[in-house]
């Protein structure tokens, strides 16, 4: 049974930083891709950030140069750097996974590809 849980959220003031950790159990790493999803109060669910096995990663237009997504394979911890923080980052964020040969486009634009969900962590920044 795949089991993800994410950790690291909480508030901070524009401009600084968090980093979210996702701790990853019960499947072999050799072909998934893994990813941060969010979502903002009265918003859908949006892609962040994804990775996948081959090392290839996406992220959204809106966090791009601020965000760094990365993993400890060792550990089974995905994470993600959260640099230069923006009110309209606030939101729930979720780390996903899915097993098999996806890219990390493919799990970026297709949520419902990554049947492997956290319960997420809060992210709340102030202007």
């Amino acid at each position: 049974q795949v089991q993800l849980v994410e950790s690291g959220g909480g508030s901070v003031q524009a401009g600084g930083s968090l980093r979210l950790s996702c701790a990853a159990s019960g499947y072999t790493r050799s072909r998934y891709c893994m990813g941060w999803f969010r979502q903002a109060p009265g918003k859908e669910r949006e892609g962040v950030a994804t990775l996948d096995s081959r090392g290839s990663t996406t992220y959204a237009d809106s966090v791009k140069g601020r965000f760094t997504i990365s993993q400890d394979n060792a550990k089974n911890i995905l994470y993600l750097q959260m640099n230069s923080l923006k009110p309209e980052d606030t939101a729930m964020y979720y780390c996903a996974a899915a097993l098999g040969y996806y890219t990390s486009g493919y799990c970026y634009s297709r949520d419902y590809a990554l049947n492997y969900w956290g319960k997420g962590t809060l992210v709340t920044i102030s202007s």
